[in-house]
């Protein structure tokens, strides 16, 4: 197959990049820059230059090719604002901008019968519990992306959204946990809210790049697969690796001074965002080889200045 990828240079998408490579296919990878067009043509892989506001060239790019993965997403917005209401808004308008992106390439893909592989999240209603591949969204969530792809299976689109954890880890990794070792380096202790004794769901970039692959090559239209390796890894271990790793003292964050301690974190790391891959596991023979979370704090490249 030939994949046009968007994201192709970031965390998440490159390893999706190598893993198509490495298992024969051809990709077409969208980059943004002239840094990113290099690191996705050293990486083997064709350039189509563009970003996620160039529609014309999203189309263009999933006409092109025999099915998309579909990675890209603007992070940056917790660094744009300054407070949680302007964080929530610049979110907001990220997850409008994924949503147009999606309808782009879907419309190009219409009745093609092609796949179109989103990623989602696993961050839905905190009391839901376990969050499993049978619980769907609605649209009252900030980030759209299965809800805006999966419909396209109705219109001749092999369309499909991988739910990825709260922490994809691994080498290379921007994400929550650097923030998280940012924030203990700079206070000097690890800090945990309340008992630490909610969870996150956690998966290595490689196992979740590995999972992308074959949703492409063969999830059935209108299927939704977690990305999970680790069901719930307790904060309170979290911060204690990232106690180890620092070598500062480790310490519960009242409720009430989470917001203070942890900035825009507090929202997250203050959830239990719990979810299972047992059906994913079952249905694609899907078996995470790779480190776990802790595992993966206590090799000691995340703590590397």
């Amino acid at each position: 197959m030939r994949v046009f990828v968007t994201g192709a240079s970031g965390f998440i998408g490159s390893a999706v990049v190598r893993e198509l490579l490495e298992a024969g296919h051809q990709v077409l990878g969208l980059a943004r820059s002239d840094r990113s067009a290099a690191a996705v043509e050293a990486a083997g892989a064709e350039v189509h230059r563009g970003d996620l506001d160039d529609l014309d060239g999203l189309r263009a790019g999933a006409a092109a090719c025999d099915g998309v993965v579909h990675t890209a997403f603007v992070h940056d917005f917790a660094e744009d604002a300054a407070g949680e209401t302007d964080q929530l808004a610049v979110y907001a308008a990220a997850a409008e901008k994924d949503r147009l992106a999606i309808e782009a390439m879907g419309e190009a893909l219409a009745g093609s019968g092609r796949p179109l592989v989103v990623s989602s999240g696993t961050v839905g209603d905190p009391d839901a519990g376990v969050l499993t591949e049978d619980t769907a969204f609605g649209r009252d969530l900030p980030r759209v992306s299965e809800q805006t792809a999966l419909p396209f299976a109705e219109r001749g689109v092999r369309a499909s959204a991988v739910r990825l954890p709260p922490t994809v880890h691994g080498r290379g990794d921007h994400g929550f946990v650097p923030q998280l070792i940012r924030i203990a380096r700079e206070r000097g202790v690890s800090g945990y809210p309340g008992d630490g004794a909610n969870r996150w769901a956690a998966v290595h970039r490689f196992d979740a790049a590995h999972l992308f692959r074959l949703a492409v090559e063969g999830a059935p239209a209108g299927t939704r697969l977690h990305a999970v390796a680790e069901e719930g890894v307790p904060v309170r271990e979290i911060a204690e690796a990232i106690g180890r790793g620092l070598d500062v003292p480790v310490a519960s964050v009242p409720r009430e001074a989470a917001d203070e301690h942890f900035g825009f974190l507090a929202l997250y790391f203050s959830r239990d965002v719990r979810a299972s891959s047992e059906r994913t596991r079952k249905l694609f023979d899907w078996r995470p080889e790779h480190p776990g979370l802790i595992a993966d704090l206590d090799e000691g490249h995340y703590f590397a200045e």
